[in-house]
């Protein structure tokens, strides 16, 4: 595998200190399965196998990768309707996740759930969300909960910059510090809410400083970086983990394709995608990681195969999974409790 021009764009600098090769390879890994997961799901749905919506990130996959990094077992995730990335970076299994785009009972809810609802508890994923701002209240409650157990757990809330506008933004916000939860809250701001610019959204906003008014710290970072998102998150996660309250990071992204599978995006000029393609996380980080000495052509091309065969088995795995059966439509929707208040 040659490097392509994306690779050979600027000076990799220094390895970082605290990321060894291996947990540098995994994000190199990591990110070109979500982005290679979401280039095949694109092309099933094109075919006609799976219905439904998708909005997909490809563009994005520094900032859930270099996020869920910087976790571990016992943390939790929300996460939005452009979630793929999220849910994979925590460690969901694509097997389960494209049986889930195909309406299969062994999807991770059932087939209920589709593209836009993936949760996985025994991950500490607590879904999906496609409502915008959907997750943040919830996160809240999450956060909360890991405070009232008296454990070091933390939750990382996904959301995009047209969240920022709704209510449950500004309420998680105000009550995350006023009870100085374990939250940390990560914009993936990739400058358009649906086809609205970012910058015509709000006026003069600065989402850090916003944040600040809330009492919390609050950074921008490159998201286009995984080692840079890294480093913020994982700073985030060490004050939370320490009792030091709730933070804020908005990770400046982009999504390459329009809003959902379908969308021309007419409305985004060709010059700032090419752009942004330049800046593709992937093979800057393939580029870091040569210049470090920890991956070879070689090497890339192996963990290229690697993936195409994961994914390939989670299609057959998907289309080789039951459908529903009819009787199955109103379970899991409801949860009833006895005269002691435990689910039954």
């Amino acid at each position: 595998m040659t490097q392509t021009a994306a690779e050979r764009e600027e000076p990799v600098g220094s390895p970082p200190q605290d990321l060894s090769g291996e947990q540098l390879r995994w994000m190199y890994r990591r990110m070109l399965l979500i982005r290679e997961f979401e280039n095949t799901a694109q092309i099933r749905f094109e075919a006609g196998e799976i219905a439904g919506f998708l909005h997909l990130s490809q563009g994005q996959e520094a900032v859930p990768v270099g996020t869920c990094a910087a976790l571990r077992e016992g943390d939790t995730i929300t996460s939005t309707h452009r979630g793929h990335g999220d849910v994979i970076a925590k460690g969901c299994d694509v097997k389960r996740m494209f049986a889930e785009l195909y309406g299969r009972t062994t999807g991770y809810c059932k087939g209920k759930g589709g593209s836009m609802h993936i949760a996985d508890f025994s991950q500490g994923i607590i879904g999906a969300n496609g409502i915008v701002s959907g997750g943040l209240p919830i996160a809240l409650g999450a956060a909360l909960s890991c405070q009232m157990r008296n454990t070091d757990h933390v939750t990382v809330c996904f959301f995009g910059d047209g969240a920022t506008a709704e209510g449950g933004f500004h309420e998680a916000l105000n009550l995350s510090t006023l009870w100085q939860v374990p939250l940390i809250f990560v914009c993936q701001n990739n400058l358009y809410g649906l086809s609205q610019p970012w910058e015509e959204t709000a006026f003069q906003c600065d989402l850090p400083e916003r944040a600040r008014t809330y009492h919390m710290p609050a950074e921008c970072v490159d998201g286009m970086d995984v080692i840079t998102v890294y480093g913020a998150v994982a700073r985030a996660v060490n004050r939370a983990r320490r009792g030091e309250g709730p933070s804020f990071i908005e990770a400046k992204t982009y999504r390459f394709l329009g809003h959902y599978v379908g969308d021309p995006a007419t409305y985004m000029d060709q010059e700032e995608r090419e752009g942004w393609r330049k800046r593709d996380p992937i093979p800057r980080l393939g580029r870091q990681l040569r210049e470090w000495g920890y991956l070879t052509d070689e090497e890339a091309a192996q963990i290229r195969a690697e993936v195409e065969e994961e994914l390939q088995a989670g299609i057959e795995f998907a289309k080789s999974s039951p459908k529903p059966p009819a009787a199955d439509a109103l379970s899991d929707v409801y949860v009833h409790f006895d005269h002691h208040g435990e689910p039954r």
